[in-house]
């Protein structure tokens, strides 16, 4: 029923104004519409990002939303810390770290924080690695 429909990640902030700068500024996405003065879509990829505004932002302890990058992910890590961007550390059995980057296998990833605390990734995939 599903399997053929996009998925979209749903964010959770206190502050919109914040996460419109974080969002558009420093990830550098597209404002595809803004709903109303609590909710923000973004374009990204051929799905979309939904920020809006809740008393529960910042709550998630695991990863909110991951973006597929490929063969990019250093060069993005590279690019959001000169912007100021600050990358999460991980102790994760069968995985070392290159710099800001966990690896696994083929696999590379690189986590951090929106200004609300919630976790967000990026992360090669094993087949475009």
């Amino acid at each position: 029923m599903l399997s053929e429909k996009n998925a979209n990640a749903t964010i959770a902030v206190s502050d919109i104004e914040k996460a419109k700068k974080f969002y558009e500024g420093v990830l550098g996405l597209t404002l595809a519409e803004r709903s109303g003065p609590e909710v923000l879509l973004y374009k990204t990829g051929s799905t979309r990002l939904m920020v809006y505004r809740s008393q529960y932002a910042g709550t998630n302890k695991a990863t909110a939303a991951t973006w597929t990058v490929g063969k990019d992910v250093d060069a993005i890590v590279d690019t959001l810390k000169a912007r100021g961007v600050v990358f999460e550390k991980y102790d994760f059995p069968g995985s070392t770290r290159e710099g800001d980057v966990h690896v696994t296998g083929h696999v590379r990833v690189a986590w951090f924080k929106d200004p609300e605390g919630n976790i967000l990734s990026l992360v090669s995939d094993a087949e475009n690695s």
